[in-house]
């Protein structure tokens, strides 16, 4: 799910501006622009430097070097193991390698070493993705027991859990209290679209998705799930039209790129 991917961007993002201090900016502007040989070389004689970790990770990650850079991550945890960042990152790194376990077990002590309200956000989406209840008891905790900020994601999590369960019908309310509260909030509208396209409720979905689309034009995804909707109601025309838009802001979208073959090709 590509909402899962961006959560833990965001982590990713976390972890390195909290690392950076002014102090260090000329630094790490610096190392940005050094190569991978000599970011390996200054963290094997400066092992403890946060900053040199954190770049060497990230250039391993531009290059889909995950294995270096998990390995990075764990030989640096082992050195502290109450790095609650570095738990962090090590659960981004293993969720976008497939390592869901790992994942889950990562972000777990991370929030055992300091229970960030975005870690909790980030355990319930991938427990959400994976049908697991635990989604909804760490949404609820967020609701309770966290500021208002973090509402949006605990309604969102839970509608997407009971997407993800099949069971659309329930997923709806949660969604419109997190659009209500948040309208701007994306990946509500595409899920609430998927609820109602479960149900072959495809005019309410056309609806919320070009609601979505208007205010965020360049919604790749709103505009894949409008195709599919479109098609349900045998507009082949407007079907191919979003496709196109999804594939303009998203040229690496393959199922929209697909979907547009099949169309166009008949």
């Amino acid at each position: 799910m590509p909402y899962l991917r961006i959560i833990f961007s965001g982590l990713l993002i976390l972890f390195i501006s909290s690392c950076t201090g002014n102090e260090e900016e000329s630094a790490q502007l610096r190392l940005s622009q050094a190569t991978i040989e000599d970011l390996e070389a200054a963290v094997n004689k400066y092992p403890d430097s946060a900053i040199i970790i954190q770049e060497l990770i990230q250039a391993y990650h531009k290059r889909d070097n995950y294995d270096s850079a998990i390995a990075l991550a764990e030989r640096t945890i082992r050195r502290d193991t109450g790095n609650s960042y570095m738990w962090n990152v090590l659960a981004s790194l293993k969720f976008e390698s497939s390592d869901t376990l790992g994942a889950i077990d990562a972000l777990q002590h991370a929030i055992n070493d300091f229970p960030l309200p975005e870690y909790y956000v980030a355990l319930a989406t991938i427990y959400a993705g994976m049908k697991d209840k635990n989604a909804l008891y760490i949404t609820d905790y967020l609701l309770d027991s966290t500021s208002t900020s973090n509402w949006d994601d605990a309604y969102f999590i839970k509608g997407f859990y009971y997407n993800c369960a099949g069971k659309p019908q329930e997923a709806i309310p949660y969604l419109d209290s997190c659009l209500a509260s948040n309208y701007t909030y994306m990946y509500a509208y595409r899920e609430k679209a998927i609820a109602l396209y479960d149900m072959k409720k495809y005019e309410e979905a056309v609806k919320v998705l070009n609601r979505a689309v208007t205010i965020q034009n360049n919604y790749e995804e709103g505009y894949y799930w409008l195709g599919k909707t479109y098609e349900k109601l045998n507009k082949k025309d407007s079907a191919i039209e979003s496709y196109q838009f999804a594939l303009l802001y998203d040229k690496e979208f393959p199922e929209a790129r697909e979907a547009l073959d099949r169309l166009t090709k008949k």
